[in-house]
């Protein structure tokens, strides 16, 4: 019997060569046709200037030019889509996609019903919807006591196993001892019962980030506050030494005025919902460059839901103070991104209601949408991948049923979506009869 002896050079060639080999297309070194995208108008999401009669023109996985009735390149796929608005593929900011809690199902039922495994296809299904859904960029802010299998899911998506946006993961989230959910469970049951890497002191957060991005994280989630304050400055201020240390950034969940400025001062990046940060904070968060992560969606959610007047007074009570909120911080000069904070089946995919409750809140469209296009990708760190529709960056394309302008409703009808120069949805009263290819091919990172 022979024996293969394969060093580790060896297998670093072979995966090497495997991956080019499955990049190509079998039997041709023919390069792929140009696509030519058409629409009635295309939005300038820095400027809000709607250019008319818009083309698209995509080389590969890549925006090769932009611009009004450019000339068409012979031989290139024309993909006409009418009167419709062309905009960059939106970027959702905070959501948990391996989280589909059931209809009235607690919090820690899907920890002790379902396998990570079981968690890893339910991630897969959410983050299908929100491609569909036109989010072609997706930050996991936390895949709720799933281990690792969210960056299972940004692998397969990458390697074009399964369809869906490009992921930033945080894996386990870090939160103090006791203070993440699930909560009033047997201590029996501790430590196989936990939402997020639990540490008490400096020096395991810092074994919690050295553990989470050697398992690939791509950013830090930590909870500064529950209803109150939990991890102490200390505590955090050595999460982010050693997170950026790692170059990655730091999220932190805080909604305390005292849990706010405490993640602030320890030097965090973004911090998540920051329900009533006070203006010094806002100051502070300015003079570095702290993003404010809202997610006030559920409100639209909420609205939708109210089955009386007193329900919707509530509801409507609950938006003026974030109207509030976002007011101090525009004031401020705070960068601000958002997301649904989705968690639910049937949540994945309705992102867009972030936008629709935002300018309820007394945003315009635009500066709405800019939270989830070019000021989010500034936040992932993508600004030079996507965000905008300019020549160089990915190839991710929306197109939607009227002008976000004069009614941002509009980004809820998505009429066709594609990702890195693939098209993933089309619907057919959209273009010409030409079939579509919704081949997922590998993404470049």
């Amino acid at each position: 019997m022979r024996v293969l002896v394969l060093t580790v050079t060896t297998l670093a060639v072979i995966g090497s060569s495997m991956t080019a080999v499955r990049g190509q297309s079998p039997g041709s070194s023919t390069p792929p046709p140009q696509i030519v995208l058409r629409a009635a108008q295309m939005l300038d999401v820095r400027t809000g200037e709607v250019t008319r009669n818009a083309v698209v023109l995509i080389d590969g996985q890549r925006v090769s030019a932009v611009g009004s009735e450019l000339a068409i390149p012979p031989g290139a796929q024309v993909i006409d889509l009418g009167s419709a608005t062309l905009l960059p593929g939106l970027i959702e900011c905070h959501t948990h996609l391996m989280a589909r809690l059931r209809s009235n199902e607690p919090y820690y039922g899907q920890l002790v019903t379902r396998s990570q495994a079981a968690r890893a296809l339910e991630g897969a299904a959410s983050a299908r919807e929100m491609l569909e859904a036109g989010y072609t960029s997706v930050r996991d802010a936390g895949n709720e006591g799933s281990g690792y299998a969210d960056v299972a899911l940004r692998d397969a998506i990458n390697n074009g196993l399964v369809a869906g946006p490009r992921l930033l993961v945080s894996t386990r989230a870090i939160a103090a001892v006791g203070q993440y959910m699930p909560f009033g469970i047997s201590p029996d049951l501790e430590d196989r019962l936990t939402g997020a890497q639990m540490i008490s002191g400096a020096e395991e957060g810092r074994r919690a980030v050295r553990e989470q991005v050697g398992y690939g994280a791509d950013f830090i989630k930590i909870y500064a506050d529950w209803q109150y304050p939990t991890l102490t400055v200390e505590e955090m201020r050595v999460i982010v030494e050693e997170a950026h240390k790692f170059h990655r950034k730091v999220a932190a969940h805080a909604n305390t005025p005292e849990g706010i400025r405490n993640a602030v001062t320890a030097g965090v990046d973004a911090i998540e919902h920051g329900n009533r940060p006070d203006r010094e904070t806002l100051q502070t968060m300015k003079q570095q460059g702290t993003f404010l992560v809202l997610t006030v969606g559920m409100f639209i959610n909420a609205l939708e839901a109210a089955q009386s007047e007193d329900q919707r007074a509530a509801v409507e009570k609950g938006m003026e103070f974030f109207r509030q909120t976002i007011a101090l911080a525009r004031e401020a000069g705070v960068k601000i991104a958002g997301g649904l904070d989705a968690g639910t089946a049937g949540l994945h995919g309705q992102s867009v209601h972030q936008l629709l409750a935002l300018v309820k809140m007394g945003m315009t469209p635009l500066e709405a949408l800019r939270t989830q296009t070019v000021d989010a990708a500034d936040l992932l760190g993508w600004a030079d991948r996507v965000g905008t529709l300019e020549p160089g960056k990915f190839a991710d394309v929306i197109a939607v049923d009227g002008n976000p302008m004069v009614d941002i409703a509009a980004l809820e009808r998505v009429l066709f979506v594609m990702k890195g120069g693939a098209v993933v949805k089309q619907l057919p009263a959209v273009g010409d009869s030409t079939p579509i290819n919704n081949t997922h091919k590998k993404q470049v990172r």
